[in-house]
């Protein structure tokens, strides 16, 4: 992970100084100041020492020099022994050399006078010191909401999205498509919201429809469909790193509860709980829920279940225990909180200042106090200590009559036992002369602690006599037959007792709230100075770092809380734009910042930032549903218009970055195999509850029960047995999380459609149901024109297509499909029982292993 970030972020500035050098004259802010940044300030300037009294936070300072004199000499790069060093590999001594890319910039800025673009200060306080060219930078700005343009009715502007889009396009000389036929937009909003495609009788009621409102109507019905949840909580669970298991190494310890933050996240989405509350309570749901938890009442429930979303990073403290473990997992859910809310990689200010970002060290330990008094590694506490039962003093009572009864009914059941035994025993001892069964029955009947050095010979040497109620059946079977009987009643009382269930939660511990120390170069075990818990600097638009006032209550500091609220405060420049760009990624395949988990500057630049800003301010002004911003998107003719490629867009915008089509996406692996089920008619759709375990195939690759056909956000996350379909589909590994997937394709996918037992059972389900539900009369007029040896089979191929597909078969391709099924037959007849089902399932894998099946236009 570290060194791809590294080798991206050296690609990313030799870019940009590419550009530099042909375009713009360099100044030390712009263009040199984030090289010395990334190669040089961790020696000289950002470290509590500067070495060798080299200071180069400033072209002043780096003039001035250290020890050995000065390092720049403007307008002489062959004195400039900055530049000499960096050319000579001396500096920096570590192995991470600056390219050649940037020493070119450094030696270009030199000859042409080493310009500043502002007048410097005289000196600075120690650490880096943040911009104002750092402060400009579009992320850091405070929301700007501008009003859209106006245009032509007939530029089918429907909503200000389309205006801010068409702006753009119209730079360009383009426009928008023409709009996407109604079978293909149903079919597109359907897969888009709920992960399934249409039925037929919701495609037909929606063409039918010739109301101006048709199609909002149809987003209505699928906004309220408790299958939206299950799509979008998907796309959520990605983003936190959801897994059922712990991460730690070969053992990756299940997580038994965490499938009930999964549903909460369906819960609250299905809801439509404003976003605002939603962050709110995965942050601090346990400092808003009331003190007790026992009893817990629905609302206490649902708050501290959110608290889930802390407890999503990998835990190697399920099977290790130490602090260097516990410093991980406080360091991944920096991360994750880090990537999922504020979009930016915190995590690489955790050693020092981040080489890129203004994210100072100091920042990144403010940020960790405010969680560090729920997940402090010198007191770590481990999962069974982070949860709450659920259960009532009802259940207790309950659980505690059934178990009277049954014990009662045990005893009776042991005295029976007993006297059983006691019998056997007395009847063994009779095969014994008359004078030794008195010592032996004193023997056998004498605990071992108390028996004598003869007693215990006579035990050994007489094992027969050892007669316990799990031999009884060796002596007499009747009676062990009654006992076993008696026993399975007393077992089926206890199963009556209802089960203690847990929550997994985030929580503080009262009189318990460590002081966070800033670590030097990221090791916990040299602590430094102390800091207050925070926000990032760079954050406050005026400069003024948000600090949360440190308290302790009974249950908790309140710190996780007042950060949430103050995320949610509609003000924060970070937050919205976040939340906005994940709407807009999973509709349109794409974020209008492409990086939606890192928005600084080694993330891409937004597209349309005015849109994003709209977007950003226009998600508090709905109340924070996520389902007025799906509406809003979805009817804009920005969504609704053709995925068709022209020439004339493809010469301009070939990447359709300007979203002058809509884009031809393939569909994410999950939604792949719930379609899959759907169209062989075994889809269970049965809501919520523990995921269905992974199981593993003779070649040891984790696989989906085939008789448990659940929707595959059910299926268990097994961090070290990831479910082979849907990994080689693109599915994240959930190593730690996953802010957007990378749609391939490759030879094993098609290897897989080809070979897998997955796709060959439901072609296998979808041919049976073909022949089971195509109607006798199935288009038989249009049909009829067709000259094919046999007109059920081509009945069959039309059924198969429309409900594959949900549209209707071509007569070409009904007749090419028939062809094949005529051929199939003829191969298959002489050693196939039922060929034709057997011809039948290879045109459905050939039918779900199209590209048409595979993807959403």
């Amino acid at each position: 992970m570290k060194t791809t970030l590294a080798s991206l972020s050296l690609v990313v500035l030799a870019l940009s100084a590419s550009r530099a050098i042909a375009d713009e004259p360099l100044t030390f802010e712009q263009h040199v100041r984030p090289i010395l940044k990334a190669y040089c300030l961790d020696c000289h300037g950002a470290g509590e020492k500067i070495k060798g009294g080299l200071d180069l936070r400033l072209k002043r300072f780096a003039e001035k020099g250290g020890k050995s004199g000065t390092v720049l000499v403007p307008g002489d790069p062959a004195k400039s022994l900055l530049l000499q060093r960096m050319k000579s590999g001396e500096m920096p001594t570590t192995e991470k050399k600056v390219p050649a890319e940037m020493i070119a910039i450094v030696e270009k800025w030199i000859a042409g006078g080493a310009h500043a673009r502002r007048a410097e200060p005289m000196s600075l306080p120690p650490g880096i010191d943040i911009t104002p060219d750092e402060r400009a930078y579009w992320f850091y700005q405070p929301l700007k909401r501008l009003e859209p343009a106006t245009f032509a009715p007939a530029d089918r502007v429907r909503t200000p999205i389309d205006a801010f889009v068409l702006t753009k396009l119209r730079e360009k000389k383009l426009s928008f498509q023409d709009d996407a036929d109604r079978l293909t937009l149903i079919r597109r909003a359907s897969l888009d919201l709920l992960g399934l495609p249409p039925t037929q009788k919701e495609i037909d009621a929606f063409l039918a429809d010739a109301a101006p409102d048709a199609y909002e109507k149809v987003l209505d019905r699928l906004l309220a469909s408790p299958q939206y949840g299950e799509r979008w909580a998907r796309h959520w669970l990605d983003v936190v790193g959801y897994a059922d298991s712990a991460g730690d190494g070969v053992a990756d310890t299940p997580r038994p509860y965490a499938w009930r933050f999964r549903d909460y996240v369906i819960r609250s989405f299905n809801a439509d709980k404003p976003l605002d509350q939603f962050v709110i309570e995965q942050l601090a749901g346990d400092e808003l829920a009331p003190q007790p938890w026992t009893n817990l009442k629905p609302e206490q429930y649902e708050r501290l279940v959110a608290t889930g979303f802390l407890r999503t990073a990998p835990d190697p403290t399920a099977s290790k225990s130490g602090q260097a473990e516990a410093e991980q997992v406080v360091a991944d859910t920096l991360k994750i909180v880090g990537a999922s809310l504020l979009g930016l990689t915190v995590g690489c200010a955790q050693c020092h200042d981040h080489r890129y970002d203004p994210i100072p060290q100091a920042d990144y330990f403010r940020l960790r106090a405010v969680f560090e008094p729920a997940f402090n590694p010198a007191q770590w506490r481990g999962a069974g200590q982070r949860r709450v039962s659920l259960f009532t003093d009802a259940d207790r009572a309950k659980a505690a009559g059934i178990e009277a009864e049954a014990a009662k009914i045990q005893t009776a059941v042991n005295e029976k036992q007993q006297k059983y035994v006691e019998a056997a025993f007395e009847k063994e001892l009779t095969k014994f002369p008359e004078d030794q069964r008195a010592g032996l029955r004193t023997a056998f009947h004498t605990p071992a602690a108390k028996s004598t050095e003869e007693q215990k010979r006579l035990v050994a040497a007489h094992p027969k006599l050892n007669i316990s109620g799990g031999l009884l059946y060796q002596y007499n079977q009747a009676a062990a037959d009654e006992i076993k009987k008696m026993q399975d009643g007393v077992n089926a009382k206890r199963a009556l007792k209802p089960v203690e269930e847990f929550v997994d939660i985030a929580n503080e511990v009262s009189g318990q709230i460590p002081l966070t120390k800033i670590f030097h170069r990221g090791d916990y075990r040299q602590p430094k100075d102390a800091v207050q818990p925070g926000d990032l600097t760079i954050a406050a638009p005026d400069g003024k770092r948000f600090e949360i006032t440190v308290k302790d209550t009974k249950t908790s500091s309140g710190r996780r809380l007042a950060f949430a609220k103050h995320l949610t405060s509609g003000e924060h420049p970070l937050l919205g734009r976040v939340l906005a760009n994940r709407i807009w990624q999973h509709h349109f395949g794409r974020g209008i910042v492409n990086t939606p988990g890192d928005f600084g500057v080694l993330g891409e630049r937004p597209t349309h930032p005015e849109l994003l800003d709209w977007l950003a301010t226009e998600l508090p002004r709905q109340g924070w549903s996520m389902k007025k911003m799906h509406k809003l998107i979805m009817t804009s003719s920005a969504y609704r218009q053709s995925s068709q490629r022209t020439p004339t867009q493809d010469g301009v915008d070939s990447s359709n970055t300007l979203y002058g089509r809509y884009p031809l996406r393939r569909l994410d692996a999950e939604v792949l195999r719930d379609r899959i089920l759907l169209v062989a008619g075994r889809l269970d759709r049965t809501p919520f509850g523990p995921p269905i375990g992974v199981v593993e195939d003779f070649v040891g690759q984790g696989n989906a029960p085939d008789d448990k056909p659940r929707r595959s956000i059910y299926l268990q996350v097994r961090r070290s047995k990831p479910i082979a379909f849907l990994a080689i589909f693109d599915a994240p590994t959930t190593d730690l999380n996953c802010d957007r997937r990378i749609a391939t394709a490759n030879a094993p996918q098609a290897l897989m459609l080809m070979n897998s037992d997955f796709i060959l059972k439901q072609a296998g389900y979808f041919a049976e149901r073909l022949r089971k539900e195509t109607p006798p009369d199935f288009e038989r007029d249009r049909l009829a024109k067709l000259n094919v040896k046999n007109p059920r089979g081509a009945q069959y191929a039309a059924f198969a297509w429309r409900e594959a597909y949900q549209r209707h078969a071509t007569i070409q391709e009904v007749e090419i499909a028939s062809r094949f099924l005529d051929k199939q037959m003829e191969h298959l007849r002489a050693n196939v029982k039922d060929f034709e089902l057997a011809a039948l399932t290879n045109l459905c894998q050939q039918l779900l292993s199209s590209n048409e099946f595979l993807h959403v236009d």
